[in-house]
């Protein structure tokens, strides 16, 4: 019995792909659970419309997710520190600091996706990477100066 797979199934495909299985597999498994539906003329166009219409969605955020990337490319923020002796930072800069700065700047990033090794204890110009996707990451640019 041939079926089209509506979600990844490890072992047999992935989504979308047709496979042929035992008739009592799919009524008794697959179909109850929702994972696939009979290949018919009717469900295959289903099915390809939904993948179209994945796609078409998938493109919009990546678009979306680029733009962003080139708007944080463009930004510098710039975070006023208080100081003491010998230029020493009170505290320290932190992601959290620099989302409060980007979300000022009307940019809504999470604070996970900044990428920081370590809280910043001095002054000066920082490139902060940002990662928005697994594949797209921007630089930051922060300017620490004393308030």
């Amino acid at each position: 019995m041939d079926v089209i797979l509506l979600k990844d199934l490890e072992g047999f495909g992935s989504e979308g792909d047709i496979i042929n299985v035992k008739p009592g597999f799919a009524r008794n498994y697959l179909v109850p659970r929702g994972l696939a539906l009979r290949a018919s003329k009717r469900n295959m166009a289903v099915v390809e419309e939904k993948k179209h219409i994945k796609e078409a969605q998938g493109n919009r955020i990546e678009k979306a997710n680029k733009i962003l990337s080139e708007k944080l490319t463009k930004t510098t923020i710039t975070i006023e520190v208080q100081v003491g002796e010998e230029e020493r930072i009170f505290g320290s800069v932190t992601s959290q600091d620099i989302q409060g700065s980007l979300e000022a700047n009307g940019i809504s990033i999470d604070r996970s996706a900044i990428l920081m090794e370590e809280p910043i204890k001095s002054l000066g110009v920082y490139n902060i990477p940002v990662r928005i996707t697994e594949d797209i990451e921007a630089d930051l640019k922060v300017y620490v100066i004393k308030a």
